[in-house]
């Protein structure tokens, strides 16, 4: 049997099991205690008959019955002397008994001590337990008019509760790549509007993702159609008329070349697809700082091998944080290659770390080398600084892997008056989604 996964259906079945609980637990907390204060009440007119009795009368004899008329306020009570009908104490007992359809209440409280006789007092109830068979019937009439009122008002409820949700829903099914809009949080309940806030940044995520695809895929196809197209006209060029040995060999290499320089770019584009697999690598709790020291001691050696240094300046000495590895490394790669790449020979290059926020870490790459543009997007698809080799995705896809981590990513000038760039990523040492369960 399939379970009913409707919110609304939930909503409505608990609300009517809560309210009829609840309104059962009332009626028989009202009922039990209108019942045991009209006992209460008729139990101390008892007792104060009673005693009366001994004080007023101490000497009637066993199975004595005492006039109506003697007694005070003594309407439908009757009252006479006898045995004890168990063990004498000096304590009351009460008892209710039914007697030719009628009702009544009995009190045997003690008479004569030397005698060991109990005064038997006995009070007509039967318009009492009929008044409360009237209140009871009474009680269940409101409680199932109330049952309906709250099946209605629990129906109404759940309709108005779920508008907003409805209106979630409808907005969201109605999205696509081409139509992307936010929702209007100032529209919506208070209670929903940090849900309205992160679809929102899903929906800018996502339109920042498709902005990027479609000019990945144009750049792609600009840089590829480019060398292609020289790569023909200089063959074309070479087969018009019989050259040289080495015209041939020369324009075979210029081809083997652009071949070359195609296959690093469709490479690089390869890359994209499998970073794209990394965005859904579950988090792994690690030490971040003795992760990105051990890489940061692999890139010192080939900046070592290029006669240039790079230095490590790690605080503070461990981090340890949930985070995709996978991801992390490309970004910290990406920040040391071109770090090295800009650096003159002989300059220094530093990795640097610091405690940003109570859960997240800084990280810094720091060179000395020609700077930036800043006007330029240097995260967007094949764009390269310079003259400088590469297919100019190194960038792009570092910043997609800082999105899918939640993190902040970004490239500026040095402001210590040094030439050189200041690459930084700021990252949150918790996951940003909640893990699965194993």
């Amino acid at each position: 049997m399939v379970a009913n996964r409707s919110i609304r259906n939930q909503f409505l079945t608990q609300l009517i099991i809560a309210s009829s609980i609840l309104l059962i637990i009332f009626s028989t907390m009202l009922y039990a205690y209108i019942k045991q204060s009209i006992y209460d009440e008729l139990s101390q007119q008892l007792v104060k008959q009673a005693r009366y009795i001994v004080q007023t009368f101490p000497d009637y004899e066993e199975g004595e019955k005492i006039d109506a008329k003697n007694l005070k306020n003594a309407l439908q009570i009757t009252a006479k002397v006898i045995p004890p009908p168990h063990r004498f104490y000096s304590s009351i007992e009460w008892r209710e008994r039914e007697s030719n359809g009628r009702y009544f209440i009995d009190l045997i409280y003690p008479y004569n001590l030397k005698s060991q006789t109990y005064l038997l007092v006995s009070k007509d109830i039967t318009n009492v337990s009929s008044m409360l068979k009237k209140i009871l019937r009474s009680i269940i009439i409101i409680n199932l008019i109330s049952l309906i009122l709250i099946v209605l008002y629990a129906f109404g409820l759940s309709a108005m509760l779920l508008v907003p949700i409805t209106r979630l829903t409808k907005k969201l099914s109605s999205l696509n790549e081409n139509f992307l809009t936010t929702i209007d949080t100032k529209t919506l309940p208070e209670e929903f509007v940090p849900l309205g806030e992160s679809i929102n940044k899903l929906i800018n995520r996502i339109q920042t993702f498709v902005k990027y695809q479609k000019e990945l895929f144009i750049g792609a196809a600009h840089e590829l159609k480019t060398p292609l197209n020289v790569m023909k006209l200089k063959n074309d060029v070479t087969l018009i008329k019989k050259r040289e040995p080495e015209k041939y060999i020369e324009a075979l290499q210029l081809s083997n070349k652009t071949i070359l320089e195609m296959n690093q770019m469709i490479s690089s584009i390869l890359e994209i697809g499998r970073q794209e697999g990394a965005h859904f690598e579950l988090p792994q709790t690690i030490d971040i700082i003795d992760f990105i020291r051990k890489k940061g001691e692999d890139f010192a050696l080939l900046a070592k091998s290029e006669n240039k240094t790079l230095k490590l300046d790690l605080q503070p000495k461990s981090v340890v944080g949930c985070i995709q590895t996978t991801l992390l490394n490309q970004i910290i790669q990406n920040f040391l290659q071109n770090a090295i790449k800009f650096t003159p020979k002989g300059k220094k290059i530093i990795l640097k770390t610091r405690q940003y926020d109570e859960n997240k870490i800084k990280i810094e790459v720091i060179d000395e080398g020609p700077g930036i543009d800043e006007s330029i997007d240097l995260f967007a698809p094949f764009k390269r600084l310079g003259n400088a080799p590469g297919a100019g995705l190194g960038l792009f896809l570092a910043k997609s892997a800082a999105d899918a981590m939640g993190a902040h990513i970004s490239i500026k000038n040095r402001k210590d008056g040094k030439s050189g760039a200041v690459a930084t990523l700021i990252l949150t040492t918790t996951p940003q989604c909640e893990l699965p369960i194993n």
